[in-house]
C-alpha cells in the first residue's frame, strides 16, 4: 500500500519559490531546496518530478499569482490611471523583506533570456495576461480623457512593464520604498 503525502503540496512549493527568488535556478541546490521545503528527495521527485520541472512549476505558479495580483490592483479605481499608480504604489509599499527577496519571473528572465523554450512561454504568457489588463485599461483611460489620445496604450504597456521590472530590480537592490514610490508617480505623470 502507497503511503499518504505527509506535507502541504502548496507550502512546499511556496517554499521552493522562496530559495529560486533568492538565488536563482543554478544557485538553488536540491539540497537548499529540500531543506527549505522540508520534504525528503523522493518527495520531491515523486510530487514534482527532477529540479527542473520543480522550477517550471514554481515559475508558473509564481507567475500566476503575480499577474493576478497586479490585475486585482488595477480593479480597485474607475479612473484607470489612478488604478494604475495605485497598483505601483502597492508594489513599491511592499515590506522590505518580501521586496529585497527578488521576483521570480525577472530573475528566470535574467538567468534564461530566450534560451530556454519552457521558461519563455511561461515568461511570455504572464507578460501577454498582464500587459493585455493593462491595455484594456489605458484605452479605457483614454476614451475617459484621463490619457492623451497622442499616447500608444501598447506602446505605454511596453514603458510600465520596462518601469516594473526596473522597480523590481531596484528593490532587490535595497531602494527605499520612497524612492519606489517616486519612480512610480514619475511613471504615471508621464502618461497624463
Amino acid at each position: 500500500m502507497a503511503r499518504h503525502k505527509e506535507f502541504d503540496r502548496d507550502k512546499a512549493l511556496d517554499a521552493a519559490i522562496g530559495v529560486f527568488c533568492e538565488h536563482g535556478y543554478e544557485g538553488s541546490s536540491t539540497d537548499a531546496l529540500l531543506t527549505a521545503m522540508k520534504i525528503s528527495r523522493q518527495s520531491m521527485y515523486d510530487t514534482f518530478g527532477d529540479k527542473r520541472s520543480l522550477y517550471l512549476q514554481a515559475l508558473k505558479r509564481y507567475n500566476t499569482d503575480s499577474i493576478l495580483s497586479i490585475i486585482a490592483d488595477l480593479k480597485d479605481s474607475e479612473h484607470p490611471l489612478d488604478a494604475l499608480e495605485a497598483a505601483l504604489l502597492a508594489f513599491a509599499s511592499r515590506p522590505f523583506s518580501e521586496a529585497s527577496r527578488g521576483c521570480l519571473g525577472v530573475s528566470a528572465i535574467c538567468e534564461f533570456g530566450r534560451t530556454d523554450a519552457d521558461v519563455s512561454n511561461l515568461t511570455d504568457s504572464a507578460s501577454a495576461m498582464l500587459g493585455k489588463a493593462i491595455v484594456v485599461l489605458l484605452e479605457d483611460g483614454q476614451r475617459k480623457g484621463q490619457l492623451s489620445t497622442e499616447v500608444d496604450p501598447e506602446v505605454a504597456t511596453q514603458f510600465l512593464g520596462a518601469t516594473l521590472s526596473g522597480m523590481k530590480v531596484s528593490a532587490r537592490n535595497g531602494a527605499s520604498p520612497e524612492t519606489q514610490r517616486a519612480v512610480a508617480r514619475l511613471a504615471i505623470r508621464s502618461l497624463r
